[in-house]
């Protein structure tokens, strides 16, 4: 009866469109409340729930990807990844995708990359003759690159809610995400083919020497914040404090496009995003809690082990949840609410909690590609003066190959979990 009251009040809640983060918190108030035990205890729960130092890394990724952003730093990515990339068939849409990697390095969030390069990009194909649907359709695509790459804000969420090593989930998302850029190149190739698209630019030494030249410090944020992990030199979060440092003098210092104005517009919107954020995970602490403490987790992985205990069709099943999931509910909300439901089950079949990460955020990233809730799908639909229902018809297409890497990810654990293992284990 009272996980009726849970689970009825929180589907209640979400169906009349209460902010999911009011919905888990209120859900578990009336559950709290169901079985006799003092409120306060959700205003405590809550609170530890977000006391937790790998949090603060949230809020300082987010600033230094919107410093990147007002700092123009974007448009000295595009333009060397158009002089390393152009001269292939299809140019813009390799660069397209090369810049979101190397953006990721940075950002860490789908969001940013769509928003920041999305809107260089898409003008770029446009002038070049690309068909509008290609060219929102890769732009989309590849923004998902950017939360598998360290650093990754999603990958932070999950580790906290996992309790599960950050800097090995970094290590874990490195060559995930570099194959999701390979599988997309290839079918930026095998379309640029297909439809006859040709070179957007000649290869040239000089070009490439001065696009470095102008871009190298900006390509240096990943190599300092994924080196200094790596090395030991600092955690997580103390990348994310050196990634605001770093985007500030590079912005303010050294290329002087970042005014004092910008600073305090760029803090505030850091403030609301991460605003909306934390609240998201707190609601999602005290929701997480309920359901452990009413052994909620354990009767359900009970009764899926009995259903089947074929680790293929569970994966296959959490993989197929995910996906619906992602549909409809915004990427931190998912792993809030749905990690202390499925890494139990999945721990039992042996998949390590550091791979069922990356599976899980690979499953939310393509369902920022799907209505209704797209997230990026509405960025581009802005960006692009296309309606929401063209964006979602031009990102189909890029579905396969990025699937194509979530059952690599899913099913070759060693795809995921080498670097980790070398480096951390």
């Amino acid at each position: 009866m009272t996980m009726l009251v849970l689970f009825g009040s929180l589907f209640l809640m979400m169906a009349v469109g209460v902010p999911i983060a009011v919905a888990l918190a209120g859900s578990s108030l009336f559950y709290v409340l169901a079985v006799g035990m003092p409120d306060v205890v959700v205003l405590h729960r809550m609170v530890n729930g977000i006391d937790s130092f790998p949090l603060l890394a949230i809020p300082f990724f987010i600033l230094a990807g919107n410093l990147m952003n007002s700092a123009q730093i974007t448009e000295r990515i595009f333009g060397f990844a158009m002089a390393l990339f152009g001269w292939m068939r299809g140019g813009l849409g390799h660069v397209n995708v090369a810049g979101s990697v190397l953006f990721a390095g940075m950002s860490g969030a789908a969001v940013a990359d769509a928003g920041g390069l999305g809107t260089i990009e898409i003008k770029a194909m446009r002038d070049h003759g690309y068909d509008d649907r290609f060219a929102v359709g890769i732009t989309a695509a590849s923004s998902t690159i950017g939360p598998i790459i360290p650093p990754s804000l999603p990958l932070v969420v999950y580790g906290v809610m996992a309790n599960a090593s950050v800097g090995q989930l970094f290590a874990a998302g490195f060559i995930p995400g570099i194959g999701m850029a390979v599988a997309l190149m290839a079918w930026v190739a095998w379309t640029a083919r297909r439809r006859g698209y040709k070179r957007d630019a000649a290869f040239s030494v000089r070009r490439l020497a001065v696009s470095v030249k102008e871009a190298f410090l900006a390509l240096m944020t990943p190599v300092i914040l994924i080196g200094g992990m790596v090395s030991g030199m600092f955690t997580p979060t103390e990348a994310a404090i050196a990634a605001v440092v770093y985007a500030m003098f590079l912005g303010m210092v050294v290329y002087r496009t970042l005014s004092l104005r910008d600073l305090l517009r760029v803090s505030m919107d850091t403030i609301e995003t991460t605003a909306v954020i934390l609240i998201i995970v707190a609601g999602a602490s005290i929701f997480g809690w309920v359901l452990t403490s009413a052994q909620a987790t354990e009767r359900l992985s009970t009764w899926v082990l009995g259903l089947t205990d074929n680790p293929i069709l569970i994966l296959l099943l959490a993989n197929l949840l995910l996906l619906v999931v992602g549909c409809f509910l915004e990427t931190i909300a998912a792993i809030t609410i749905l990690v202390p439901v499925l890494l139990p089950i999945v721990m039992k079949i042996g998949v390590d909690p550091v791979q069922f990460g990356i599976v899980m955020v690979l499953n939310l990233m393509i369902g920022l590609l799907t209505p209704p809730v797209g997230m990026v799908l509405y960025v581009l639909s802005r960006v692009a003066n296309l309606p929401f229902e063209e964006c979602a018809k031009a990102c189909a297409p890029f579905l396969i190959p990025l699937v194509g890497v979530l059952l690599l990810v899913t099913f070759w654990p060693g795809f995921s979990m080498w670097l980790p293992t070398l480096v951390y284990r």
